[in-house]
């Protein structure tokens, strides 16, 4: 029998009051076991309610509690419990000032074992009666939570330990949009742990700027995993064909071997699933991003197309709500595998005629605006279809400026999109003839601004 099956009876009455004992007695090992600890994990009442005034103290004055300050405790603060329970903290209270733990390392090494199972061990009773309404998705949610207990270690960011990490790129390790424009006011591109949406009416593109997206990172070597709720994943396919060699959509069985020759050494992977409308959760893909992981594939980009046809874990009342707890898990995905995800949204009726859209046209839920770290619109009129013409408008970025709006090129016959050149002559002015700055000249302007900033 595997560790992992071997029943919640190894840790009984006699290690449960050793760890409490610890817990008290061992003050670092404290601070960690209560990042993952709940009092319900302790099967006795007594060691329950001496437990919870112990960390009770330790939440008040932010720090541990002597063996005085719970003695006066235990004298005045047990009134409400029973005369039996009264006893049993007291009895228990003495015992472990004449004995000392024989176990400690074991108990050490077993806590966070221990927790796990018990954590466990609640949400399968939970999912009995998950099970009664036929909630299997939920029930699923509610054991992957479980199994997660303790997985993080990471105790938190020190901000002056850490001060040299945070300027480093490979902190975000940002994947490019392959526009240089945007990538330079996003920080390089979408990081790792990032959501990006984008937002456009139906027929804009949506599903032909993720290609894009998807495109530029498998050629730079990315791993790119593409879920595709609305399009066949052969059609899909195409469009990075068309999208990575340049060939149009109409001519591409044509130049099926010119095909082949161009994409045949490209360093990235690609990989499309293709999932029914509305028959996969954000469970479904953590699914199978997991056995992709089992199998050596990490991926490197996630695209989700596009998250408003994913089926939510929980049935809500609202609609919106709904849609908020998916943009909510998708963002959870992109923390749990340290990669960028980017997906797509609906805009509203007002979408289809807006010249520039914005957030306030965004479909259904407006909290996925709120999870998401960046946004942007592709925004196209009639008539800027049949000059294949369009805009993009930076509708929220996390980790720079928002608000700009760019005219783009955008050929839907062979997902060919670009970033339009601003034109030098703006409202009748000639721009001033650019100098080169030295590195030290442009620390020197911008120290100057800054302290002038500090000043006012």
């Amino acid at each position: 029998m595997s560790p992992d099956n071997v029943n919640f009876g190894r840790y009984g009455k006699s290690f449960q009051e050793g760890l409490v004992q610890l817990i008290f007695e061992d003050r670092p090992f404290a601070d960690q076991i209560t990042e993952v600890l709940d009092v319900g994990f302790l099967e006795l009442e007594y060691l329950r309610v001496f437990i919870t005034k112990v960390l009770s103290y330790r939440d008040k004055y932010n720090k541990h509690p002597s063996v005085d300050a719970v003695t006066t405790i235990l004298r005045t603060e047990l009134e409400g419990e029973d005369e039996v329970i009264q006893k049993q903290v007291r009895d228990y209270f003495v015992r472990i000032h004449t004995r000392e733990i024989q176990d400690t390392e074991y108990i050490k090494e077993a806590s966070l074992d221990f927790c796990r199972k018990q954590n466990l061990k609640e949400a399968m009773l939970k999912s009995v009666s998950l099970l009664q309404n036929c909630s299997f998705d939920e029930i699923s949610s509610t054991i992957n939570e479980a199994l997660k207990l303790g997985s993080d270690n990471n105790f938190g960011y020190e901000y002056l330990t850490d001060f040299e990490e945070r300027f480093e790129i490979k902190h975000r390790n940002p994947v490019t949009t392959g526009w240089k424009d945007i990538d330079g006011i996003v920080g390089g591109g979408l990081g790792k742990s990032e959501l990006g949406v984008v937002i456009a009416p139906t027929g804009a593109g949506k599903s032909m700027v993720l290609v894009h997206l998807g495109s530029n990172a498998v050629t730079e070597g990315k791993v790119v995993v593409h879920y595709t709720l609305e399009l066949q994943d052969t059609v899909i396919a195409n469009r990075y064909d068309s999208c990575i060699t340049g060939y149009p959509l109409s001519d591409l069985r044509t130049f099926k071997d010119e095909i082949y020759e161009q994409i045949k050494d490209i360093d990235g992977k690609l990989i499309i699933k293709e999932y029914p409308t509305k028959s996969a959760t954000t469970n479904t893909i953590r699914s199978h991003l997991s056995r992709l992981v089992k199998r050596g594939i990490k991926p490197g980009l996630i695209i989700v197309d596009y998250a408003d046809l994913l089926r939510p874990v929980i049935v809500r009342k609202e609609k919106r709500d709904e849609l908020g707890s998916i943009y909510e898990e998708l963002r959870a995905l992109s923390t749990e595998f340290q990669c960028p995800i980017w997906t797509a949204s609906q805009t509203n009726r007002s979408g289809l005629s807006a010249e520039v859209i914005t957030m306030e046209q965004i479909s259904e839920a407006f909290n996925k605006c709120f999870v998401a770290d960046f946004i942007f619109s592709v925004s196209r009129t009639i008539e800027d279809k049949q000059n294949n013409q369009g805009k993009i408008f930076i509708a929220k970025n996390r980790n720079g400026p928002d608000g700009m709006v760019f005219d783009i090129f955008m050929d839907t016959s062979n997902v060919n999109i670009k970033i339009m050149p601003k034109s030098p002559v703006a409202n009748g002015m000639i721009p001033a003839t650019p100098v080169a700055l030295t590195a030290t000249m442009q620390k020197g302007l911008l120290k100057n601004k800054y302290e002038k900033f500090r000043r006012n």
